[in-house]
């Protein structure tokens, strides 16, 4: 694979830009952009009605590109050791926020929940960050601890005690979805990184346990469940979402209302901006536009996947972890959305990576791609058969 740089002209000019795939530079630009432009087709009336300014959630989302882009860029310049070499400090940095939230006087609720500390105009969510956390200390364990993960229980079970902790506090906010997210991402990277498979089914069933009980003992959960079987049997309570939602997805038809056009975000259908943005832009977009997000997230997924292959012929087994538990956390992520916004898994409060309004969740978005173009970065500069773990910042 070549390492040269591509000159570009301007000015007279030449702009050497640095060696990358473009292809998932411009999908992920290109789902950010369209983001910003679908926050803004679905929040007009209800930013209206709420702040008496139609462009209020579109002005704040574009704060937060404003800061997601330099957030990616700056963890596009770190190189993969360094987050290797922290990556159990920036765990337990991650519960710590966890545990921030929880304190009365800090931690600010909304919607029944308490999920964010008040940072002046911003309000920081430690879960979001606790996604990137998990998977870098996880990544940073399959490395040192390989021969234990994959021959002793104890080297499978031992990462998950401080995950589960992290979960826990993120339950007690409470986040239901965040905590499956999570779990599913880790539980995927102990698979991958050679845990036998007795242990692995087992671990999965006593979670797939865990999580029922937490769905029995909670009534609004149950409810978000039985609700999820026949929405319309509960059209005007636990259901009012999920029908909403399929209602739009109904108006959009083959090719969409257009843009703007949706009429389920005009106060139908509840947080239009947010969790079930999926519903306004198949509303408004139809089946082409619905299709496109959903390819853009599978290739996603797919070039995450590709370059921890490259990085592991590398013996880049870091970089190459890595790689894949930000695949696994995005692709999960959007196929948890957008399973809720379609009906096809019981609805739950999360955002879809790139295009919901969120703070938070969009700067982790794009710190997650500025590390997953620096390890494909790595892997085009790097001679062949180069070893790129074994410098300064290596173990």
């Amino acid at each position: 694979m070549s390492a040269r740089r591509t000159p570009a002209r301007r000015g007279g000019h030449a702009l050497v830009l640095p060696p990358l795939d473009r292809g998932l530079l411009g999908v992920t630009l290109g789902l950010l952009a369209f983001g910003l432009v679908m926050v803004g087709s679905a929040s007009l009336a209800t930013a209206d009605h709420a702040f008496g300014d139609p462009f209020h959630y579109l002005f704040r989302d574009l704060l937060a590109l404003a800061l997601a882009l330099p957030a990616g860029a700056l963890a596009y310049g770190v190189p993969p050791q360094r987050w290797q070499r922290h990556g159990t400090l920036l765990l337990f940095l991650g519960i710590g926020g966890l545990v921030l939230v929880l304190v009365p006087g800090l931690g600010h609720g909304a919607n029944g929940a308490t999920r964010w500390i008040r940072l002046g105009p911003l309000n920081l969510q430690a879960s979001e960050f606790m996604k990137l956390f998990a998977v870098i200390y996880v990544s940073d364990y399959l490395v040192r601890r390989k021969e234990e993960v994959t021959h002793y229980l104890s080297g499978f079970l031992n990462p998950l005690l401080l995950v589960s902790l992290a979960c826990a506090l993120i339950m007690a906010q409470p986040d239901f979805g965040t905590t499956a997210v999570i779990l599913a991402t880790v539980l995927g990277l102990l698979f991958l990184g050679g845990a036998p498979l007795w242990q692995f089914a087992a671990l999965l069933g006593l979670t797939l346990g865990a999580l029922a009980a937490l769905v029995l003992t909670a009534d609004y959960r149950l409810r978000r469940i039985t609700a999820f079987v026949d929405p319309w049997e509960h059209v005007y309570g636990a259901g009012y979402q999920l029908t909403q939602a399929l209602i739009a997805f109904g108006r959009g038809h083959w090719t969409g209302v257009g843009l703007g056009n949706g009429i389920q975000k005009q106060f139908y259908l509840p947080e239009a901006h947010t969790d079930f943005i999926m519903a306004v832009i198949g509303e408004e977009f139809g089946l082409p536009g619905s299709a496109a997000v959903i390819l853009a997230f599978a290739f996603i997924t797919w070039k995450a996947f590709a370059i921890a292959r490259r990085a592991r012929a590398r013996d880049q087994e870091f970089s190459a972890y890595l790689a894949q538990g930000i695949g696994l956390w995005l692709g999960l992520q959007g196929f948890v959305n957008m399973g809720v916004n379609m009906g096809l898994l019981p609805t739950k409060g999360l955002t879809l990576p790139f295009l919901s309004y969120g703070s938070n969740s969009l700067i982790m978005a794009c710190m997650a791609m500025g590390i997953l173009l620096r390890i494909d970065h790595e892997q085009r500069v790097a001679g062949p058969g180069s070893g790129g773990e074994r410098g300064p910042w290596a173990r």
